[in-house]
């Protein structure tokens, strides 16, 4: 059976059920796979395959613990009615290059993706050890995970969920939907800071010694992407998309294509590397960020270095300085050398920065490219997509649109679009047509009449809706507050 280890200390070895069911290993570091080689998708396979039986084929693949027939169930229970269209991820054309829509789930977000079915492995794995505890899932979002986490572990038995959220640093719509989540098990907080902010308050719990010693009874959990069994199932897109530009005569069986990713936290994009292991023909995975370009430098330079501004800007779910998956990538890059990533993370704790070596940055080099898109360029992006190609498309996916253009090689372009333009209405509103709503309300609503696209479902009674949660602390009073709930859920 596939190992999976801890970044910081090789010796910390689980199988996949546990690593999904611990979300992060007490010493901090990030459950990986030691070695995928033996792991070769069959792109005809892929070919005929619909979502379900692909999901079920690299999963299987990848999970070898699960068995087959645990997998499809899954699969099956995940995607079977969650998502607008059959095809769970399409792929349409948008002037020269191809849109890999992620957004038609539940809350119209490509974390449902991974977050529809992260549940079902989660409740598939505990019952393998034949565990009693609580699961306590603590999860820190920087917009979309919240809401989308929120709605997969709602109503789960056994199992509770906090989302800590960063107070003025979501969009209204993304704040909305967290707080109306109903569900015996939710809490959504939101906490005076930023994203960083709030996910380190989640890593710090579980890194939290007293806290796991104290509370035997409640088994701490994540559904962020930190969490394997969130990141892995987002590889799946990655061979569909693929797929469907050879199956509709785009390209050539084998030739390889580019990914534009929007990227803050870095998990959707090292699952197109992970995907690329394992035989997906990528040529390059363009690394696409806002003005919290920390991301860029590191790729140009070798130095991650968060001593700099943090700003605020459209693509909230990309205002990300500390970018957790990172971790992953280079722990591969330096053939699992965990005493080296040990160094790199404690020197970002301790000086807020750190700098790989000559090797490392060349391997990252050869799959990775950087490009800055600033505030200026996403509006341009986003009136350009309405007016010349009669998209609509949020200020995330604008970042990537962008830099599809500024990248520009033999290769096609596949833009990963993360999440409804919807969602992020008074942005895109705004910038199609140079006035300004107040209102995301009322934007989402003049979008929908100048597009003649319609409003999903989960996002147009949203007003009407009652404001189930409230709560904002400051982040200083997190452990507290995480210990307060443990204990009701401890007894």
């Amino acid at each position: 059976m596939r190992k999976f280890v801890s970044t910081r200390n090789k010796e910390n070895v689980v199988f996949s059920k546990e690593a999904i069911i611990l979300g992060l290993a007490k010493d901090g570091g990030l459950y990986t796979p030691i070695d995928l080689s033996d792991i070769k998708i069959d792109l005809n396979k892929c070919l005929y395959s619909n979502y379900k039986e692909l999901a079920t084929y690299i999963l299987s693949s990848i999970f070898n613990d699960f068995t087959r027939e645990e997998i499809k169930s899954c699969v099956t229970h995940a995607y079977t009615k969650s998502f607008k269209t059959d095809e769970i991820t399409p792929l349409t054309k948008i002037g020269k290059d191809f849109l890999l829509e992620l957004y038609h789930g539940p809350t119209s977000a490509f974390k449902d993706v991974a977050l529809t079915i992260l549940p079902h492995l989660l409740s598939t794995a505990y019952k393998s050890y034949d565990k009693n505890k609580k699961i306590y899932i603590l999860t820190a979002t920087s917009g979309d995970t919240g809401k989308a986490a929120l709605e997969a572990f709602k109503n789960v038995e056994n199992t509770y969920i906090t989302v800590f959220y960063p107070k003025d640093g979501v969009s209204e719509i993304q704040e909305k939907q967290m707080n109306t989540t109903t569900g015996n098990n939710v809490d959504v907080v939101s906490i005076v800071g930023n994203f960083d902010d709030c996910q380190r308050l989640v890593k710090t719990i579980y890194e939290d010694k007293e806290i796991h010693d104290n509370y035997q009874n409640v088994q701490l959990s994540s559904a962020n992407s930190i969490n394997i069994g969130r990141l892995m199932p987002q590889v799946v897109y990655y061979f569909k998309a693929y797929s469907n530009l050879v199956k509709n005569r785009f390209i050539k069986m084998n030739d390889k294509v580019n990914f534009i990713v929007p990227t803050g936290n870095f998990g959707d994009i090292l699952a197109g590397y992970i995907a690329k292991l394992i035989g997906c023909p990528i040529n390059k995975l363009i690394c696409a960020s806002n003005k919290n370009n920390v991301l860029v430098d590191f790729i140009n330079t070798g130095v991650y270095d968060i001593n700099r501004q943090f700003y605020t800007t459209m693509s909230p779910s990309m205002d990300i300085l500390i970018s957790s998956n990172l971790e992953r990538l280079l722990f591969m890059l330096s053939d699992f050398d965990d005493k080296k990533i040990k160094q790199y993370m404690d020197d970002l704790k301790t000086k807020g920065k750190y700098e790989i070596d000559k090797e490392t940055l060349a391997k990252l080099q050869e799959s990775f490219v950087g490009i800055y898109v600033n505030e200026e360029e996403c509006i341009k992006a986003m009136h350009q997509a309405f007016h010349e190609n009669n998209r609509l498309i949020d200020p995330h996916t604008a970042i990537a649109y962008h830099a599809s253009h500024k990248y520009i090689d033999k290769h096609k372009n596949i833009i990963l679009a993360t999440a409804s333009p919807f969602k992020f209405s008074n942005s895109v509103f705004s910038s199609i047509t140079k006035t300004f709503v107040k209102s995301e309300i009322v934007a989402m609503n003049e979008l929908s009449k100048i597009s003649k696209e319609e409003i999903p479902l989960n996002l147009k009674n949203i007003n009407k809706l009652e404001i189930l949660h409230n709560k904002t602390i400051n982040i200083d009073e997190g452990r507290d507050y995480v210990i307060e709930r443990i204990k009701e859920l401890n007894d």
